[in-house]
């Protein structure tokens, strides 16, 4: 599936717009002229530079393609089925990564991803874990990004 270009354009032209009128609201930093809404607030004027383009872009070439283009694989059950599975696994993450923790729930997503796409179990499995292991790794010990243990806590120790 393709969609014209003026409707990314669009989207990512209120997406940044969106950012751009948060980050007014971040707290500035008394002595300093950088804060906290720079590098955000650069992204988004990226965002809106790069969406005025597409739209423009689309805008232009609106009489020679279509808005909408179907793909073959839109015609793919199984192509079908992995696409919703990705979906279902994010709002599988969103909703159970607190309860269930980071590294059991991107074992079970990433294996059930890897299987729907016709890896064999034993080595979707053996992948998601190491996978899951090096992002986990990545995130907590590298980039000191926090992520939840859910039921790997153990609270009496």
């Amino acid at each position: 599936m393709k969609l014209n270009d003026a409707v990314f354009g669009l989207l990512l032209l209120l997406l940044g717009s969106s950012v751009l009128f948060v980050v007014q609201s971040f707290p500035k930093i008394p002595g300093q002229q950088v804060g906290p809404a720079l590098f955000p607030g650069l992204i988004a004027a990226g965002l809106c530079l790069g969406g005025a383009i597409l739209l423009l872009r689309g805008w232009r070439s609106r009489h020679s393609a279509p808005w909408l283009t179907m793909r073959d694989w839109v015609q793919s059950p199984r192509h079908l089925l992995a696409f919703g599975l990705l979906v279902a696994s994010v709002v599988f993450y969103i909703a159970a990564s607190q309860a269930l923790g980071f590294l059991p729930c991107s074992v079970l997503v990433l294996s059930a991803l890897f299987y729907v796409l016709k890896v064999p179990l034993g080595r979707a499995l053996l992948t998601a874990l190491l996978v899951s292991l090096l992002i986990h790794f990545v995130f907590y010990k590298l980039l000191r990004v926090p992520l939840p243990w859910g039921i790997l806590v153990n609270h009496t120790w």
